[in-house]
């Protein structure tokens, strides 16, 4: 499985668990979290059932505003975005859009916050997922 511009991690925790994680790895990096999304709680409210799958919408304006200044239309990938899912086997994913691929997308790949950003979320993924 892949799709362009998105990092895909295997995590060695439930989906919940999973951005439970996130969530406090987001706080503790001192970045905001704009909402978490429960697609199974969705789908479940309207008389269907999946796998458990979240989004968590998290993000940084000292770190994004630059961005957004430089690429007014960043504003559509940003604040950032993580997905939890879990897959036909049982297995949980923890995905995520790559910073630089957004950059690149919107003409901004050459502001000096994008390797920060990169570095930074990829860590936060990777604590997470572990």
């Amino acid at each position: 499985m892949s799709a362009e511009g998105l990092t895909i991690l295997p995590s060695a925790h439930g989906v919940g668990e999973t951005m439970d994680r996130l969530a406090a790895e987001v706080v503790g990096a001192g970045m905001t979290i704009f909402a978490r999304i429960d697609h199974a709680a969705g789908a479940a409210s309207v008389g269907m059932t999946m796998p458990p799958m979240e989004v968590l919408v998290f993000g940084a304006p000292k770190a994004g505003t630059p961005l957004l200044l430089a690429a007014p239309t960043i504003g559509i990938d940003l604040p950032l975005k993580a997905l939890a899912w879990q897959d036909e086997a049982g297995t949980v994913w923890l995905a995520y859009n790559q910073l630089g691929w957004i950059a690149q997308r919107h003409g901004a790949a050459s502001q000096p916050v994008v390797q920060a950003m990169t570095d930074g979320l990829a860590r936060l993924a990777e604590a997470a997922a572990d």
